[in-house]
């Protein structure tokens, strides 16, 4: 049951493989990739612990050698300095232009390991290892990467592409409850901006916030679709000169969520929710999509176990404020996301301040 879906770019196209019960046959496939000798596998403690050995194990017998470097686990350790450390390891094993650099983990490994990758001797090569649902659907695929500045979510990075996206839906069994419900959030977000039978498929499942509900083939198809729809959108807009920007939607708000509460209290997925229910409300006032669709929207983010309120003591000004050093900012401007069907979105920057408190208003 394995799934293979290009990401064609000019200069960089890659492959995302989705291949069941295969983590132990990863370093065949990276010997395919003519890379060099030396790889620095950068993990967190809690994965490394679970799926570092099988990894470490195949990619050397596949005649490889692996330097191992971990990251405590959380956006909190999303830093420069976290970056730094990666630097002073691959210094320390001599790691050259040929070498490889491998995330193994969720997406803030992914997103750290690809910055170094970036950047270590001007770029060297990259490989992600998504472990978490969040990073196989969204952040392992189309090349963004980069850390956070304590006054914004990832405001330092750089667009570099991976050389192979390898996933193994298995290895989601272990994947915390809270964490995967975040995870579909991504993929609600997949449907609503791009492929109206996903969104219809996820409807019509019997559950969506517990992996053990989920059918081996739904996982399947929710995997290949949304990998699909985030590969369609990269391959026609590389770095988010136009289409791409739709990605963001329920991001504006849910970054200024994540960002005011610390990265803790509401994780990712979780904000990516509420910013979802947010945008659909915008839109709904805007009379840009039907109250139907609406709540077809909230009603399957619910069906996620996902949250649709901000939490009750943030301030509706402070996440305003915040919205003004958005990545989407334009001549001053936030630009919004906003749907006008299931599976349709398009970019404004007519939100006012006060159409925000309206939406927030109890």
């Amino acid at each position: 049951m394995e799934s293979i879906i290009p990401v064609t770019l000019p200069h960089s196209s890659y492959s995302i493989v989705i291949a069941p019960n295969s983590l132990n046959e990863i370093g065949p496939r990276l010997a395919q990739l003519n890379l060099g000798k030396k790889i620095l596998l950068v993990s967190n403690p809690e994965i490394f612990s679970l799926y570092g050995e099988i990894t470490i194990q195949s990619i050397t017998l596949a005649g490889f050698e692996v330097i191992t470097h971990t990251i405590p686990s959380g956006e909190s350790y999303k830093t420069l300095q976290s970056i730094q450390d990666i630097y002073d390891t691959a210094i320390e094993n001599n790691l050259e232009r040929s070498s490889t650099m491998i995330a193994l983990g969720g997406g803030v490994i992914g997103d750290m390991t690809g910055f170094a990758a970036a950047t270590w001797l001007r770029g060297i090569n990259f490989v992600q290892v998504p472990t978490s649902l969040l990073a196989m659907v969204d952040a392992s695929i189309g090349g963004k990467t980069g850390v956070n500045h304590p006054k914004g979510k990832n405001l330092i990075g750089a667009f570099y592409q991976p050389k192979l996206v390898y996933i193994d839906p298995t290895v989601l069994k272990t994947l915390p409850e809270r964490e995967f419900r975040a995870g579909m959030a991504e993929v609600i977000k997949y449907g609503v901006i791009w492929d109206r039978d996903l969104f219809i498929q996820l409807e019509n499942a019997e559950s969506l916030d517990n992996l053990q509900f989920l059918s081996d083939d739904l996982l399947q198809t929710i995997l290949t679709k949304s990998c699909q729809a985030k590969a369609d959108v990269v391959s026609k807009d590389e770095k988010e000169a136009g289409l791409r920007a739709i990605l963001n939607y329920g991001h504006t708000i849910g970054h200024a969520i994540e960002s005011l509460t610390g990265y803790e209290s509401v994780i990712h997925g979780e904000a990516v929710g509420i910013g979802m229910v947010a945008a659909g409300k915008i839109a709904l006032k805007l009379g840009m999509w039907s109250e139907d669709d609406c709540q077809r929207q909230d009603n399957l983010i619910k069906k996620a176990g996902l949250p649709t309120e901000i939490p009750r003591d943030l301030d509706i000004e402070a996440i305003i404020e915040t919205l003004k050093t958005d990545k989407k900012v334009k001549a001053g401007k936030v630009r919004f996301v906003l749907p006008s069907n299931i599976g349709t979105v398009s970019i404004t920057d007519k939100v006012t301040s006060n159409l925000i408190r309206d939406t927030f208003e109890k």
